[in-house]
């Protein structure tokens, strides 16, 4: 990780900020801003604090755990000159306490790097250029070749079986190895009461987190037999200064072997891996099928074979360079609660039982560098990191989707939410087979809604507007057709846990004739408004198959209910109507797509009468027999951006970027 800092330092890549900066909102909401702008970098704190005034003026996010975190802090504070000169506190935090102004300060030692992957460039740079020895020199290139190996036919001539052997001799470095004595991730050892978590620089990045969570953290995984090995990334909540509580979803490979280890009553090794080659990291995010050991993918994109070392507390191995190793087990029969936690839907996640972790050990090098991310409302991290998955994994998907061309992810889908899928149509109904194909196959099952276009249509990437006029031009609903399955578990819209309607939207045909009547915005909203006072605001997206779209104030029906009197009165002037909670810009139609898709289960929220389709994307509750409850989105916290703007960190932050992204 030194050497990667120096990396990107070389190419321009890193910003260095010296400025004392607390682990808690304050650097995570910097980091945040900082990837939202065109020309963001990576960046390193150098001085992470953790400034704790006074107890009647915390933010209460979880009173017991501040009790005990308090307690815990002051207690060290005074007695941190006669413990054991290894202990994690002695190490890496220095504790201050101001009589003055009643508050304690850490110091920690360890720096804190962030926005690694978020650009196209740094995440260009970390595949192809960092610590390699292939010669791929960009993203397209590695996914040429993984197409290459999926094909296992070769073509005539000498020269394209000269090529073929170079290709299956990468397949040499798939699989990692030992690494041959005392790995650099372990020069410090720190076991028994010398463990201390509050010791690491672990973020609280909204000021309803339940806690600090490490949010980068590679978790390191494998069967009950030792036959299958996984590294994943999942987040983790601090729980007191020796326990970890592990949020892995019920579809995840860690899961399943926690149930594993369940069944015979067994604890379950886990160790959390933190640093080192960045790459490690987004191999613990790659979509590989069950039993694939995520590293294998590491071999093939370096060009080398990942070096592995044993955890001095458990079976696993783990990078022998990570700057930071928490070891331990699992008690299959330990749970407690997890959350809230602001997640990569730009929602917080809601308090629910997951397994503890109990640390054994913690291992770091000699100067450890502390890895973190921040996950929230697009755009982060998680955009730049998803677009590699998805330009390495086309090839793969493509063996599995016949006739697929290419496929996108954009990052206010948030994945799962929204994907549009580029299709040879050279039978009827071969877009129809595609949905089925990505609705029933791999991670891409927890997709809710699919727009499928032909060879013909725009880039998938690039202009929005003109690929949405295309889109437009080519449906009614005629082109939307609905099922039911599988979701992510992160889902809120859904109205059974993990399981919601779907959507699929054939715009593969030829473009469509529209008759609709012109009208403006203001007068529609005056003749929606006499079947439906809810209605606040209205906006047309002008098109010749325009897009209406209507912020409402609940009363005590829902909008649905009103779908009968405004297809007889207005299918004359659109087909496609959408609701949104009154307080939605309208025009703003990035946000809108965020919300739209994260806030409905189409098996609930979508009316089609005839010509007309009605789709519900506010904010549900008991007039829809919803009956949990609607998350928050995650905010920034105003005072804080205050004291960042203060410091003068602020810049390039105007007011046109926070309204846009939906940042207060």
């Amino acid at each position: 990780m030194q050497d990667f800092i120096k990396f990107l330092e070389y190419h321009g890549e890193l910003k260095i900020i010296d400025t004392p900066l607390d682990i808690e909102l304050e650097i995570p909401h910097l980091a945040y801003l900082e990837v939202k702008k065109e020309d963001s970098k990576a960046l390193l704190f150098t001085h992470p604090i953790y400034k704790k005034q006074s107890f009647h003026t915390l933010s209460q996010y979880d009173t017991n755990q501040q009790i005990i975190q308090k307690n815990h802090i002051q207690a060290h504070t005074t007695t941190h000159t006669h413990n054991k000169q290894n202990s994690m506190r002695n190490a890496f935090l220095h504790c201050h306490n101001d009589e003055k102004y009643n508050e304690i300060t850490e110091n920690f030692t360890i720096p804190v790097l962030m926005n690694v992957f978020g650009s196209h460039r740094r995440l260009t740079l970390i595949a192809t250029r960092y610590n390699t020895n292939t010669s791929f020199h960009s993203l397209e290139s590695i996914a040429h070749n993984i197409k290459n190996l999926t094909n296992p036919s070769i073509s005539k001539g000498f020269k394209a079986k000269i090529q073929k052997i170079r290709e299956l001799w990468l397949l040499r470095n798939i699989f990692p190895k030992k690494y041959k004595g005392t790995a650099p991730c372990q020069a410090r050892v720190f076991q028994n009461d010398d463990i201390d978590l509050f010791a690491l620089p672990i973020l609280k990045t909204w000021e309803e987190d339940g806690g600090r969570f490490i949010t980068m953290g590679q978790v390191y995984t494998q069967s009950l037999n030792g036959e299958s090995q996984n590294v994943g990334m999942y987040r983790l909540q601090v729980k007191s200064k020796n326990e970890l509580i592990m949020h892995w979803q019920i579809h995840k490979d860690g899961a399943h072997f926690f149930h594993e280890y369940k069944k015979t009553k067994k604890l379950m090794p886990v160790s959390i891996a933190i640093g080192g080659d960045p790459l490690y990291t987004w191999c613990g995010q790659a979509p590989l099928p069950p039993k694939i050991f995520e590293l294998m993918l590491y071999g093939l994109i370096r060009g080398k074979r990942a070096k592995l070392t044993p955890c001095i507390s458990n079976r696993l191995n783990v990078p022998y360079d990570s700057d930071i190793v928490i070891e331990g087990y699992v008690d299959t029969n330990y749970f407690a609660p997890e959350g809230k936690f602001g997640d990569h839907t730009g929602f917080y996640t809601p308090i629910e039982l997951y397994p503890v972790m109990k640390v054994h050990a913690i291992t770091t090098k000699q100067n450890p560098i502390y890895l973190a991310t921040v996950v929230g409302k697009p755009p982060l991290e998680d955009k730049y990191m998803g677009y590699m998955t998805e330009r390495l994994f086309l090839p793969l998907l493509q063996t599995s989707a016949h006739g697929l061309i290419d496929y996108a992810m954009p990052e206010n889908g948030v994945f799962h939410n929204l994907i549009l899928a580029k299709v040879q149509t050279n039978y009827p109904a071969q877009s129809l087979q595609m949905m089925h194909t990505f609705f029933g196959i791999g991670q891409m099952s927890f997709v809710k809604h699919a727009i499928f276009l032909d060879n013909d249509a725009p880039d998938l990437h690039n202009n929005y507007s003109v690929l949405t006029h295309y889109i437009l031009d080519r449906i009614s609903t005629k082109q939307l057709y609905s099922t039911k399955g599988i979701c992510d578990a992160l889902d809120h819209a859904s109205e059974s846990f993990a399981i919601s309607g779907k959507l699929g939207i054939d715009a593969s045909g030829v473009c469509l004739d529209f008759d609709f009547l012109p009208i403006d915005s203001m007068t529609l909203l005056q003749k929606m408004q006499t079947i439906a006072k809810e209605i606040q605001s209205l906006h047309i997206y002008q098109h010749k198959n325009p897009l209406v779209i209507c912020g409402i104030t609940k009363w005590d029906k829902t909008i649905l209910s009103y779908a009968e009197k405004f297809h007889k009165e207005f299918h004359k002037y659109a087909s496609f109507f959408i609701f949104v909670d009154s307080h939605e810009d309208l025009e703003n139609y990035y946000m809108l797509i965020w919300r739209i898709v994260n806030s409905i289960d189409v098996a609930r929220d979508l009316k089609i009468i005839e010509s007309s389709a009605f789709l519900d994307a506010t904010s549900k509750g008991i007039l829809e027999g919803y009956d949990r409850e609607w998350p928050k989105d995650t905010l920034c916290t105003q005072s804080t951006l205050h004291t960042l703007r203060d410091r003068g960190l602020l810049e390039n932050i105007d007011s046109k970027l926070i309204k846009k992204f939906g940042i207060l």
